[in-house]
């Protein structure tokens, strides 16, 4: 699983978001054409260019085609997480606001994590600078 080490270390560098990342790679392998988005992950792109040649040299060895593999990639690497901005967004319309609707659109979004939903993609966006959440407490 050496592979798999080089290329968290390559997503840890270039400041690429996990959850993004692995989600791109699923489409990148059912077309080894497609990585351009991925790639836009990486704040130094070579890094990934050069993990993925090895991994497609090495996965065009292996059995399941691009098709099949993409189609399990998807199904165990979610679109959609509770990113802890999200939940902080959902917490403070609750409590100072009462307005439980970004709970709701949360929720709606979390019930099916692996499906696209266009109508919610900035879910799974990771947060700008000023949206990092800092500190977080048991229950969130």
């Amino acid at each position: 699983m050496r592979w798999c080490r080089t290329c968290l270390d390559a997503m840890a560098q270039a400041n690429a978001d996990f959850t993004l990342t692995f989600r791109r790679l699923s489409e990148a392998a059912g077309d080894p054409a497609n990585n351009g988005e991925i790639r836009q992950l990486f704040t130094e792109p070579a890094l990934y260019d050069a993990w993925a040649a090895r991994w497609r040299q090495r996965i065009s060895d292996e059995p399941p085609s691009p098709a099949e593999r993409r189609a399990a990639m998807r199904a165990v690497n979610p679109a959609f997480i509770p990113r802890n901005h999200r939940i902080e967004v959902v917490i403070q319309a609750a409590v100072t606001g009462d307005d439980y609707a970004p709970f709701e659109a949360l929720l709606t979004v979390l019930a099916k994590p692996y499906d696209d939903q266009p109508d919610f993609a900035a879910y799974a966006d990771p947060p700008e600078p000023n949206q990092r959440v800092l500190q977080t407490f048991c229950g969130t």
